[in-house]
């Protein structure tokens, strides 16, 4: 079996934009390791002739083509980082070939808030698939999925590699910033941490409002728990004047200890400006690749995905007073703890392992569905 993956090229690409490109290389990596498929090639739907530099194609055993190169070097089409031509995707399908749309974003929020707050969109003819795969944290949306795209709806396995992480913790390592967490010395004052959250605050579901309240309520329960927070992802936000209340409420603004910033990559971010722990929230969308690399430097990570209950500190839905106990439990007792934190990390890292036997199994199964009569999709 010989698949396509659509990818998408634009200029000023990197890896760190959004989960996009590293979903795309992560399922390459994962479907070469299925002995039926022969070949996984990359179908670029964007304006570049390249994708990042910081993806090494020939790492990841695959090449990136146009839509009209791939016509007939592909048996299977996966529509994941980039939309493909519709006529193109149509005569595929005449020919007996099967397309996929492997949904990797929070299905519900990109058609709703793209048209709420008049965002740039877009939807195609719903029709043009066999089937829709989804990830775990979405499966609750299969009724919607199969409905909006009359096909059977699949669950497909949660992927995540520390690949590109370790590349980026190298190139800091080499101009003097190192990324993990990095315990008091015994012969130093204990200090409060400095903490940030990193939601894209773009939408409803992945925002830094529930944060940024756990962090000054840690705060006041117990001062000298956090000495500076860091607001990532605000500075579109920072003028806005629901946003400007909302901060002068808090005990950490009006005491100069909150700075809110745009974008920076997560390693980048707590290597160089010594960050100590974070905190996220989430709002049915629970599977995020950030909470993992935070994970993966051993940081203390204050959040509330059901998925990851095992892992990190967890603390359910909305519960402010919960995620602050934790954070201050944290600061307290996270460095004398840290050889178990560490354990229940990496069952988590062996669980999304692209090249775990468990998850070669579950896309080789996805395949076999999907090019035998017997596709139905997951019930309601």
């Amino acid at each position: 079996m010989r698949i396509g993956i659509s990818a998408f090229s634009h200029k000023n690409q990197n890896i760190w934009s959004n989960g996009l490109g590293q979903n795309v290389m992560f399922l390459v990596q994962t479907l070469r390791r299925i002995p039926f498929v022969t070949d996984v090639v990359l179908i670029d739907a964007g304006s570049e002739e390249s994708l990042s530099d910081q993806i090494d194609l020939n790492k990841f055993g695959t090449r990136l083509m146009r839509q009209k190169e791939a016509t007939d070097l592909v048996d299977v089409v996966i529509e994941l980082a980039g939309a493909l031509g519709i006529p193109w995707l149509d005569l595929l399908r005449a020919r007996g070939k099967k397309v996929v749309y492997h949904c990797v974003g929070q299905p519900h929020s990109s058609l709703v808030d793209t048209a709420i707050f008049d965002r740039e969109g877009f939807f195609l003819r719903p029709d043009r698939f066999d089937e829709v795969w989804v990830l775990p944290k979405d499966a609750v949306f299969a009724p919607m999925m199969r409905t909006l795209y009359r096909c059977p709806v699949q669950v497909a396995p949660y992927l995540w590699s520390p690949h590109f992480l370790d590349d980026r913790i190298k190139e800091l390592a080499g101009i003097g910033h190192l990324y993990g967490f990095k315990p008091d010395q015994p012969d130093t004052e204990a200090k409060g941490w400095r903490v940030t959250m990193f939601e894209p605050n773009l939408a409803p579901i992945k925002s830094s409002l529930i944060p940024m309240l756990v962090s000054d309520v840690a705060e006041r329960r117990s001062p000298g728990t956090v000495s500076m927070l860091y607001a990532l992802n605000t500075g579109h936000l920072v003028n806005h004047p629901t946003m400007l209340h909302f901060a002068h409420s808090l005990d950490l603004v009006k005491s100069n200890r909150a700075v809110f910033t745009g974008r920076h990559d997560i390693a980048g971010f707590m290597s160089q400006y010594g960050v100590d722990a974070a905190v996220a929230h989430q709002w049915q969308n629970d599977q995020n690749y950030s909470y993992l690399d935070v994970l993966h430097g051993d940081y203390p990570l204050i959040h509330n995905s059901p998925w990851l209950k095992d892992a990190g500190y967890y603390y359910p839905e909305f519960n402010v007073e919960a995620g602050a106990a934790l954070l201050v439990q944290a600061r307290q007792r996270h460095q004398e703890s840290l050889v178990d934190y560490r354990e229940r990390s990496h069952r988590v890292f062996k669980a999304v392992d692209p090249e775990s036997p468990e998850n070669v199994q579950g896309y080789a199964d996805l395949l076999m569905s999907l090019t035998s009569s017997q596709s139905r999709g997951i019930a309601a």
